[in-house]
């Protein structure tokens, strides 16, 4: 550490100190000393190393109490590039520093990077320094993360907005929130009763279970583990635990932004009901509109449904709202209200991201917890309506002839994987905000109890729902509507309609899904943004500056690339999207992670690293699903999906050579990143042969374990390590 000179208010110069912080390893072991700058010889210490301290308490012990101020409440500690020595015989904190008490303040108080420290208020006693290196109350932990002291030159008002490191959730119930938004979002109110209608019922559940217990549960406590221990989000995170497989981690960031250009469409169609339920009568509940057809026909009890007629609601989505074309080859005009709608949608995006966690955080105590208690009131009604029971019929009794199949097992799989986040990187994201000692096996459980339970409801009242619509037309549960996008749209609309009070109920339900919709756009926005920020920190500081430039850069050529959804052939691209981009690529995605973390970095490394992180091993359960059971099965829908392969399709419409080949590039996007980075990864690495650039390509980078010599990850002070090695 350079020498600096600070200057009492008598003019008298006093030289700043340093302090070196050995790793406490006994009582016999006592390496904290307290240095000065005259000592005759220095110490250069190495360089690079890192210190993850998790909290005031840490292994990092101190024993002079006045030499605490270097590591106190920093969570990474980097040793100082030159430490001087401290003069044999001598005394360290005796009273011959006492008066010295302004020079020890001018020293890396609160410091994560070992560089000078600037101090805003000297203390001017012992006692005061005291308070100052060990508070009585825990600081903010917004403001440790956030705003820091430390840097190499005194920080100014220009230089606020930069981010130096990473920030942390608030508290514990904002990381949960978060992880059950995103679970209870679009994932489940949208995608699940489309799926689940799509696959014949109730044979939809038996698999979504069955990889939920093997695939979900495991991957989502393993994700959550990467993401804590290294802090990183998806590309990062990987390219630490194996850089081999750093594609992966692309691949997951390349489907995220894929998703939030026709997410955020859905959202728009949410808006755009929204504010069509503030008419005086909702206009999905009559034929009498200038789109209406003269197929347009309205149910009644015991009568058929006609051949080829419509509903209001299918009418009001199709050509109302959608104003479809005949297909992807007639793209047609823009829809200049949805496009607004869009605009809208990505304005209530960015302002819930543009500050980050500390932004989007407050804004999840609405979004996520409103929606349970309107879910749970059209849980009640639906359960009321005529013909209820012959839909639940259909969502409960599985029919066995489908499981043969494997469209089942693959929608499940998607399903499973869109509405919990695993391998699109958000829960990734997510964990990395967390503090090191986060305990997050409460919250994998947490998640994936109300992920399945939330599915079961809203399945439960949209079942119930088509069974009232299959019952006033006098038909069978599975041919009540054709399997699209739009679903959601036509079922729950139609119900609104019969509701007293209809537009009371319309703007609350489509309040609901707003909300539902937002929390995911949030998520896969952080995870895009985020990976941006662990990417390119050096750009991001120089170009944008701005973190809210760089979020508004995200979000503007995502909603530039949502366009093409809202002209009039827009429904045919939205279902070429979803069918390429987030159901057939994500079984192979998957496959990849987990063989990534599982075989090549390590169960057993990974297993002491969630030691080291919550005091505890992972269970053999986890351990046995990550090495074989979650690969096998993976690996065997991967491949089922590619031998049963069905181009994709609108209702009857079939799409072209040209846009199957579409799709396929858009599949390509991600799929491609895993092996094409992998050989770049291979020929980057150092090594003559192609066997050692192999070795040198799947070893972890700037990770190590507790007890390798020259290197200190912190552990629980009550519980270390048991490989814990003394030099």
């Amino acid at each position: 550490m350079n020498k600096d000179v600070e200057y009492g208010p008598e003019g008298v110069t006093s030289p700043t100190v340093a302090v070196h912080v050995d790793q406490y390893d006994g009582s016999d072991l006592e390496h904290s000393k307290l240095l000065y700058s005259q000592s005759p010889t220095p110490t250069v210490t190495p360089s690079g190393q890192m210190r993850k301290v998790k909290s005031f308490t840490d292994t990092h012990r101190i024993r002079d109490i006045n030499a605490a101020s270097s590591a106190a409440s920093a969570r990474s500690l980097r040793p100082y590039d030159q430490v001087i020595s401290y003069p044999d015989g001598s005394d360290a904190g005796t009273n011959q520093y006492a008066p010295s008490v302004r020079s020890l303040a001018s020293i890396g108080m609160g410091c994560t990077d070992g560089r000078k420290m600037v101090i805003r208020r000297v203390p001017t006693s012992p006692t005061e320094l005291f308070h100052l290196v060990r508070p009585p109350t825990p600081p903010d932990e917004e403001t440790v993360s956030h705003e820091s002291d430390c840097g190499e030159e005194e920080e100014d008002a220009e230089t606020v907005h930069l981010k130096p490191r990473r920030p942390f959730w608030a508290n514990k119930m904002q990381f949960v929130l978060a992880c059950v938004g995103y679970s209870v979002g679009l994932g489940n109110v949208w995608r699940f009763p489309y799926l689940c209608y799509k696959s014949g019922g109730g044979a939809f559940l038996i698999p979504y279970f069955i990889i939920l217990l093997v695939c979900g549960v495991p991957m989502l406590f393993m994700e959550l583990a990467i993401g804590q221990y290294t802090a990183h989000g998806p590309i990062g995170a990987l390219s630490q635990i194996c850089p081999l497989f750093k594609g992966a981690g692309l691949a997951s960031v390349v489907i995220s932004f894929l998703m939030s250009t026709y997410y955020a469409v859905i959202i728009a169609w949410a808006i755009y009901y929204f504010f069509t339920s503030f008419k005086s009568e909702v206009p999905w509940a009559t034929c009498s509109n200038r789109w209406n057809t003269p197929s347009c026909w309205i149910p009644n009890h015991n009568i058929t449904k006609p051949n080829g007629s419509q509903t209001p609601t299918e009418q009001f989505f199709e050509k109302k709202v959608l104003s479809m074309s005949d297909g992807i080859e007639f793209p047609g005009g823009m829809r200049w209200e949805l496009a607004a709608c869009l605009v809208c949608a990505w304005l209530l995006v960015y302002f819930a991201l543009w500050k980050s966690i500390k932004s989007s955080a407050k804004v999840r105590y609405i979004t996520t917890t409103l929606p349970f208690l309107l879910i749970i009131v059209f849980l009640g009604r639906s359960l009321t309506l005529d013909g209820a029971d012959q839909g639940l019929r259909f969502f409960f009794k599985p029919d066995w002839e489908l499981l043969k199949q494997s469209r089942p097992w693959v929608n499940a799989a998607s399903q499973i994987f869109n509405s919990i986040g695993i391998a699109f990187g958000s829960m990734i994201m997510f964990a990395s905000y967390n503090r090191f000692d986060n305990n997050f096996l409460h919250d994998t459980l947490a998640v994936s109890l109300i992920n399945a339970v939330t599915s079961l409801i809203v399945g439960i009242f949209t079942f119930a729902t088509i069974g009232n619509i299959a019952t006033e037309q006098n038909t069978s549960v599975k041919d009540v509507i054709a399997d699209s996008p739009g679903l959601l749209f036509v079922v729950y609309p139609q119900a609104i309609a019969k509701m007293p009070a209809s537009q009371l109920w319309a703007v609350l339900f489509f309040f609901m899904f707003l909300c539902l919709g937002l929390n995911s756009q949030f998520a896969i926005v952080e995870v895009v943004v985020t990976s941006i920020q662990d990417g390119f920190p050096d750009m991001i500081r120089k170009r944008l500056v701005y973190h809210e430039l760089l979020v508004l850069l995200v979000c503007g050529i995502s909603m530039v690339f949502g366009l093409p959804h809202i002209i009039q052939s827009g429904i045919y691209l939205f279902q070429l999207m979803d069918y390429y981009a987030a159901s057939l690529s994500i079984t192979y995605l998957a496959f990849f992670e987990v063989v990534g973390i599982a075989w090549f970095y390590g169960v057993e490394r990974l297993s002491r690293n969630i030691k080291q992180m919550t005091g505890q091993r992972p269970s053999l359960y986890f351990r046995f699903c990550w090495l074989i059971a979650a690969p096998a099965l993976l690996l065997a829908l991967w491949v089922a999906s590619l031998v049963d392969y069905t181009p994709p399709s609108y209702r009857q419409y079939q799409y072209p050579i040209w846009a199957q080949f579409l799709g396929w590039i858009i599949a390509s996007l991600s799929l491609l990143c895993i092996p094409v980075y992998a050989m770049v990864i291979i020929i980057r690495s150092p090594g003559k042969s192609f066997g050692e650039k192999l070795r040198n390509s799947i070893r972890p980078t700037f990770m190590c374990d507790c007890g390798v010599n020259g290197c200190d990850i912190c552990c629980s002070e009550s519980e270390p390590p048991d490989d814990k090695t003394v030099d």
